[in-house]
């Protein structure tokens, strides 16, 4: 099919549309075929078109007609106003790292990997087969399909020392995604109007999940070596808080990894309390240079809540996560889960199943755990190169993101718009933390498209810095 013809056909249909009165009856496709000598697909293609931004109408067994322009008129939602009262508390935009951008930029504010880095072969298959199969036409369990509850189940389980029982597929709770997940955790175990510790700096969904459904962020300070135990047992202490939120393996926006023994530590203390820790393995299949241990592994006291997420990995198009939890709270997050959203699609649990079941899956991650490190360095050789005054805290072990402190006094909404300006988006690290930034930061993705432009990206960040003075 040829879009070049269909375009010509289109802009020739619309010039006449123009000055055709609503109600006109267009030629018939066999007349526009002759007239624009073109296949009859490419007619009907640039009928669709034209179809589909409202400017015609086809009448069965009638024909097809210029459709008439309805007066716009300003709506009047004012009332609204008045019904929904006052909102209960500012809850914080969408972050800007959810931008859908021009190709021709260079996008260092998403949070997502380029396509080029995700397994799309055993992607498409997967669907495919999916399709074929009883799951596109039947309801999946609440809890998820029990095949995909046992691989996470079984992969956690994997990693599990010997003494602590690993857990079982009916702790596992598939989800259409770890955000809803964590509304879900948030309601079910520490409720509007109560406190949840949670790192700073940290994910902003997580910011943005606490805010919806009303409970009470208290921020701990996290650097490259995790939160400081005294500092958490203080806010514990303080506040009479039952769940910390962390995300010990890549963290987001920062790449840390707590060290060998930060875990069971930070386990301790939770324990100690009588917490639980709302753990966020969002970045498991992102290793660079280790591999994650996830703190669950170290649990089996119902402690732990572990959220595993495979929407960055496998596709974007494919929502699947899960949690792990055990006990009565996990009873609590499915009866959370099973009012939000019922059941999770069944077509998509079944498609990732066949992705990460598939040999070719593992050979994918070790392709992109070479990537993903010829990305970060070439990012991080840029930035010292062209923006020798920011200062790279750490150079990540894994995940997708690098975390610039700029100099002091930088103003970061005017450094955004110089290099938008100059074809560069960049996301500020504000949105990253839950309170007050503990700096003017700048967090940089290293996995989106065309790695090639990095050293210019770098280039205008570092020309648009210098213009401050």
């Amino acid at each position: 099919m040829n879009n070049d013809s269909s375009s010509r056909i289109v802009l020739a249909l619309k010039q006449w549309i123009s000055g055709a009165a609503p109600g006109a009856r267009l030629p018939s496709t066999r007349s526009l075929v002759s007239e624009y000598q073109a296949s009859p697909v490419t007619v009907q293609k640039a009928l669709q078109t034209l179809t589909a931004q409202g400017l015609i109408e086809s009448r069965p067994g009638v024909g097809t007609f210029v459709r008439g322009v309805r007066t716009a008129r300003p709506a009047d939602y004012g009332w609204q106003t008045a019904a929904l009262g006052t909102p209960p508390s500012a809850l914080p935009s969408a972050s800007g790292t959810m931008r859908n951008v021009p190709n021709q930029v260079i996008p260092f504010h998403s949070g997502y990997p380029d396509r080029e880095l995700l397994p799309e072969r055993l992607v498409r298959g997967a669907l495919t087969r999916a399709a074929r199969g009883d799951a596109a036409l039947s309801r999946p369990p609440a809890a998820g399909m029990p095949e995909l509850q046992q691989w996470f189940a079984h992969e956690l389980g994997s990693a599990t020392p010997a003494g602590v029982i690993p857990p079982a597929p009916s702790d596992v709770i598939v989800l259409p995604g770890s955000q809803s997940g964590l509304s879900s955790i948030f309601r079910a175990l520490v409720g509007a109007g109560q406190p949840l510790l949670m790192e700073s700096p940290t994910y902003w969904g997580a910011i943005l999940a606490a805010a919806q459904t009303g409970v009470r962020v208290v921020p701990v300070p996290s650097g490259p070596d995790g939160p400081d135990l005294a500092d958490l047992a203080r806010a514990f202490e303080e506040t009479g808080a039952r769940a910390f939120y962390a995300q010990p393996n890549y963290a987001n926006p920062t790449g840390a990894q707590w060290p060998t023994g930060r875990g069971g530590e930070v386990l301790d203390v939770v324990r100690r309390y009588g917490a639980f820790v709302v753990e966020d393995d969002w970045a498991h299949d992102f290793g660079i240079t280790s591999d994650p241990l996830p703190v669950a592994t170290r649990d089996d006291s119902g402690h732990v809540v572990y959220i595993r997420s495979l929407t960055k990995s496998v596709s974007t198009a494919i929502r699947i996560a899960a949690v792990i939890s055990r006990g009565p709270a996990r009873e609590r997050i499915l009866a959370q889960r099973a009012a939000e959203s019922m059941y999770v699609s069944g077509l998509l649990q079944a498609a990732a199943l066949d992705v990460v079941t598939q040999p070719g899956w593992q050979t994918h991650l070790r392709g992109l755990r070479q990537q993903l490190q010829s990305r970060r360095d070439l990012l991080v050789t840029s930035i010292r190169e062209h923006v020798p005054q920011a200062h790279i805290d750490l150079l990540p072990k894994g995940g997708l993101n690098l975390w610039l402190r700029m100099p002091d006094g930088t103003d970061l909404p005017r450094l955004m718009r110089d290099c938008e300006e100059n074809g560069v988006i960049i996301a500020a690290g504000t949105e990253w933390f839950p309170a007050e930034p503990a700096g003017p930061y700048v967090r940089l993705n290293y996995s989106g498209p065309n790695p090639a432009a990095y050293p210019e990206g770098a280039r205008v960040i570092g020309e648009s810095l210098v213009k401050q003075g």
